[in-house]
């Protein structure tokens, strides 16, 4: 009964150009009545905009297209903001969110996103360019979306680590790294990949 989504239904949102929108999913359900059955869709839609900004949203309608637009809404109103180091993500994170179970790992640059299914839709719609994942568990495209979204908002970079626990960045991660991290910052300034609020 459910179909997969991304090249079946291409589907580009004219109203703001600058994010880019992925279907992870559309299934179709069967309501049986009196007179037969009634057919409707859900849409699993990811939105982001390739620069640390990344949302994903469900729409139902009568119609494929009604529900991936009803999608792309929800998806707009709930983005998140993901914390970059250059080209991949601060830290290891690992989540549990129902039968779905994940992994994400910083890569070095170069490495590019090794990543499969509606992970890699979340992953590469945020604008991460170097990652590694793994998913156990459930394939459910819904859960696994969802806790790549959780996990994504669960990175903290170096800097901000630091500020909490009100010490300097050094102190934290040696000289090397703080320094590798300052030379990142001026990356979102140029248009690079980190995130900016």
């Amino acid at each position: 009964m459910s179909q997969r989504g991304g090249g079946r239904y291409p589907h580009s949102s004219g109203e703001r150009s600058e994010l880019a929108d992925r279907v992870v999913r559309v299934n179709r359900v069967a309501k049986v009545v009196k007179g037969g059955r009634k057919f409707s869709f859900s849409a699993l839609i990811v939105v982001g905009d390739m620069n640390g900004r990344v949302g994903a949203g469900i729409g139902k309608a009568r119609e494929v297209t009604e529900a991936i637009r009803k999608g792309m809404d929800v998806a707009k109103r709930n983005m998140i903001t993901v914390p970059m180091v250059g080209t991949t993500i601060p830290h290891e994170v690992h989540l549990k969110w129902g039968a779905a179970r994940i992994m994400l790992k910083p890569a070095a640059p170069g490495t590019g996103v090794i990543s499969g299914g509606a992970m890699r839709a979340v992953i590469e719609t945020a604008g991460i360019k170097d990652i590694l994942t793994k998913s156990h568990g459930t394939n459910n495209p819904i859960n696994t979306v969802r806790a790549t979204l959780a996990a994504l908002q669960q990175l903290k970079t170096a800097p901000q680590v630091a500020e909490l626990r009100g010490k300097e960045v050094e102190q934290m991660v040696g000289k090397r790294l703080a320094a590798a991290y300052k030379g990142a910052e001026p990356a979102s300034t140029n248009g690079g990949p980190t995130a900016s609020g």
